[in-house]
């Protein structure tokens, strides 16, 4: 990932800053150990603590109401869910000079998926697919609506600007990828209830120990929405051979599939777009996933 900063409101982050909010808040953690863990991830910031314990903490404004929603929304969620997922500690709140409310988590063990690929893909497709499956069934009531829940017609702009630039200098083909947008743009639009999303099923957010998925995290963006987002796991992070299992897994009708579809092309060309100079761990998750769901289209249209 690139030194520069990512965002023009970034705050700075570092180590010192950490130890002292912990040990003026936490103070029966200060003598442990601080350590910067090394993510490709563009909102917050992740310490680890000790042996055991991890810190996050927002780097943007935008994001500083993630540490709530997860502090709130993890211990209703994480009963009900069949890998592991984050459990808050301690909640903490601005001081020592950083403005954002932030929050103490438990340790989980394992390597994210851009780092460390499966070692059994199909297994992966199916425990990802019962994974959002069991997340969309819980009870949503006075759920706060997701970052990505509503309709992805709502970033048409960031779409066409996205696909003149890349394609300008040739990293797309601007008409393909316009005539696929716009293909998504006309599908039929979710008129169920709003379900539960993690909203974010990137491969830095899905972890795996000893070569199996075995836990999901980063769950700033949870909320309720069209269950077409989650989906687009099907193009960020797995391969054709193995999407009808996941496809199955998920039990998702032809319109939400299409439209997942469209959710992977539309992070795809905006985070490459975003992001390709700043953090091109994240960019290339971008760049795979609007290739794969230009193919994908490509081969259905």
């Amino acid at each position: 990932m690139s030194g520069s900063k990512m965002h023009a409101d970034e705050v700075h982050i570092d180590e010192v800053l950490v130890s002292r909010l912990i040990a003026a808040q936490f103070p029966r953690w200060a003598d442990l150990p601080v350590t910067k863990v090394r993510s490709a991830g563009t909102d917050n910031a992740m310490y680890r603590l000790g042996g055991d314990m991890a810190v996050r903490l927002p780097l943007i404004p935008g994001s500083a109401d993630q540490i709530g929603r997860e502090n709130r929304w993890l211990p209703h969620l994480a009963p009900h869910l069949p890998l592991a997922v984050p459990a808050p500690l301690g909640a903490g709140v601005p001081g020592e000079g950083y403005p954002f409310p932030w929050s103490v988590y438990r340790w989980i063990e394992g390597e994210n998926l851009f780092d460390e690929p499966v070692a059994e893909p199909h297994e992966a497709a199916v425990e990802l697919g019962r994974f959002i499956t069991a997340l969309r069934r819980i009870d949503a009531t006075g759920a706060p609506r997701s970052f990505r829940g509503g309709p992805v017609s709502t970033r048409d702009g960031g779409v066409r600007a996205a696909i003149r630039d890349l394609g300008a200098d040739g990293t797309v083909d601007a008409a393909a990828a316009t005539a696929a947008w716009e293909a998504t743009l006309r599908l039929p639009q979710w008129q169920g209830a709003p379900v539960w999303l993690h909203g974010d099923l990137l491969p830095g957010n899905l972890l795996a120990r000893q070569g199996r998925l075995s836990a999901v995290i980063d769950f700033g963006v949870v909320g309720v929405g069209d269950p077409a987002c989650d989906t687009m796991a099907a193009w960020t992070l797995l391969s054709a051979g193995t999407r009808d299992l996941f496809r199955a897994s998920v039990g998702v009708d032809d319109a939400t599939w299409a439209r997942g579809r469209g959710w992977a092309l539309c992070f795809g060309l905006t985070a490459e777009h975003y992001y390709r100079v700043t953090n091109p761990v994240l960019a290339s998750v971008g760049h795979r996933a609007a290739a794969e769901a230009l193919a994908d289209h490509h081969r259905t249209a």
